[in-house]
This record gives structure tokens, C-alpha cells and sequence, in this order.
């Protein structure tokens, strides 16, 4: 389908941050949640975790710059055939990258099928 506009993208991943579980919100440390239309790198890519996951971070951390979750826009919109499947895929795409945050690696999502 085609790119959905960018207001009402972002307005799907705030529902989709919406449906993360409270307790987990409330874990989240430092970190930022981004729209962006596609990665430079890998255009294909529906989302990034960039940052220190909260299993990696030791007692030097502080101070340091938000991590990142990037979700790329046109690139979950490209393998959506409807508005539905956009608000499923960001859904997945947004809990993925949370869970990155977490320290949970790109093995066990697809076990748990956040893959």
C-alpha cells in the first residue's frame, strides 16, 4: 500500500506504544521513540534499536544520550496490503524494538513470534 501520511503513521505508533504493557513502559529508561521514512542503510528494514540495552549498562552509564527507536514508515508500509495490517506490523515492529531495549535478542523474539 501506499505510505500512509506522516501525522496519522505516528498516531498508529503511539497506539501501539499505547498497547505495551504498563509495567513495561515503566521500565523503559532513556529512550526515544522516532518515525523515520526508511533506513539509509537498509531500506528494507522496519525498525531500529540503537542504544545501550538495560543488560549491557553498568554503573559508568549515566549521562549518556537517550537510545533510540526508530520506525520506518515506508518501509512497514510497503509490505502492508491495508490500513490493518500497517496498525499490526507497527505494533510488532514497536514491541521488537522495545524489547532489543530489554536485552532480548533477535532469537528469542522469533520464539516468542515477535519476529
Amino acid at each position: 500500500m501506499n505510505a500512509l501520511p506522516l501525522r496519522q503513521f505516528e498516531e498508529l505508533v503511539a497506539d501501539a506504544l499505547d498497547q505495551v504493557p504498563a509495567e513495561l513502559m515503566a521500565l523503559l529508561d532513556n529512550v526515544v521513540v522516532l518515525v523515520e521514512d526508511r533506513n539509509a542503510d537498509e531500506p528494507e528494514l522496519l525498525g531500529l534499536y540503537e542504544g545501550y540495552a538495560l543488560t549491557e549498562r553498568g554503573w559508568d552509564y549515566g549521562g549518556a544520550l537517550p537510545d533510540r527507536i526508530m520506525i520506518y514508515r515506508e518501509a512497514i508500509c510497503d509490505i502492508c496490503e491495508t490500513e490493518d495490517d500497517v496498525v499490526d506490523e507497527v505494533t510488532i515492529t514497536v514491541v521488537h524494538e522495545i524489547a532489543h531495549h530489554f536485552g532480548i535478542e533477535e532469537d528469542r523474539l522469533h520464539e516468542l513470534g515477535w519476529g
